[in-house]
């Protein structure tokens, strides 16, 4: 990384369509998610310090931390960072809450099927191995994984109700989870080795050859998708619930996209993983900053 995880944190937004985005999925996790920017103002809010000798004590461990390449937090927030990158093209060049216009491109930009489908297994096994690396546990550990998922909280916890929500239910539909599985277990390992994204990070998925890191993925999939079929179930989630609290919050008029093209402007607009991804990382840094000095 060619820059410390403080600036990194300074330079997180404060609006745009990221944060409008998870702003609009705070009823799925009703003040869970509160967009920290600012890397002082984080440590402030994660360890609930104010003397600032101490604070600035916090920020040097953290990043020096982060700036050792034994460790693992870059690797981390490079996966993070990595697999957003595909879909965020766009996403600069766009204001929030503007009333935007019918967006002429947005069928060049809305993937076919099984391409959502592969990108949305991959989003969820970054999660999977990122927390691992963090955690300081095996990346393999699918166990470990899902048995944490029922502590996620914060900016982990929104990242995984906006891959449920924008990137499963809005643009696979209600039967997201029967889709990613189905589709999934017939996927070839020469059809995943040729999306861009499983390229870049495929040498960090467990596994020795393409064979074995489907195989992985398949697993890793299975294990969660009851997880996430509960938060659907436990919230009443719906393709027209969350695409109502979207327009909301974007200012987006019903007549302008229909719910599959929002969901696939979003998508291509917006870096959400790599936003709070940005948080966990620096979360978990100021954790540990702290509690070792």
């Amino acid at each position: 990384m060619s820059k410390p995880i403080s600036e990194l944190v300074d330079q997180l937004p404060t609006s745009g369509l990221t944060v409008s985005l998870l702003e609009s999925l705070d009823f799925v996790a009703p003040g869970e998610w509160q967009n920290s920017v600012g890397f002082v103002n984080m440590i402030k809010t994660v360890t609930g310090e104010t003397d600032p000798a101490i604070i600035q004590e916090i920020a040097e461990r953290a990043i020096t931390l982060f700036d050792d390449r034994t460790q693992v937090y870059q690797t981390a927030l490079w996966l993070y960072q990595t697999v957003d990158s595909t879909d965020k093209a766009l996403g600069a060049t766009v204001p929030a809450k503007a009333n935007i216009p019918l967006l002429g491109f947005i069928n060049t930009y809305s993937k076919p099927n099984k391409a959502q489908i592969i990108d949305f297994s991959l989003k969820l096994v970054v999660e999977l191995v990122a927390f691992c690396q963090i955690s300081g546990i095996a990346s393999d550990s699918i166990e470990g994984f899902v048995d944490s998922l029922s502590n996620y909280h914060d900016e982990s916890l929104i990242r995984m109700v906006a891959l449920i929500c924008v990137d499963g239910l809005m643009q696979l539909g209600p039967d997201f989870s029967y889709k990613v599985l189905g589709e999934l277990a017939l996927t070839s390992p020469t059809e995943l080795a040729q999306n861009s994204t499983f390229q870049s990070i495929k040498d960090v998925i467990p596994g020795n050859t393409d064979v074995d890191k489907l195989d992985f993925i398949n697993k890793s999939l299975n294990s969660v998708m009851g997880w996430m079929v509960d938060i659907v179930s436990t919230n009443n989630l719906t393709q027209q619930r969350i695409a109502l609290n979207l327009r909301s919050f974007l200012n987006i008029p019903d007549n302008n996209l229909n719910d599959l093209a929002l969901a696939a402007f979003l998508d291509a607009s917006t870096n959400y993983y790599e936003h709070t991804g940005t948080q966990t990382v620096a979360r978990r840094l100021i954790e540990r900053a702290a509690f070792e000095i």
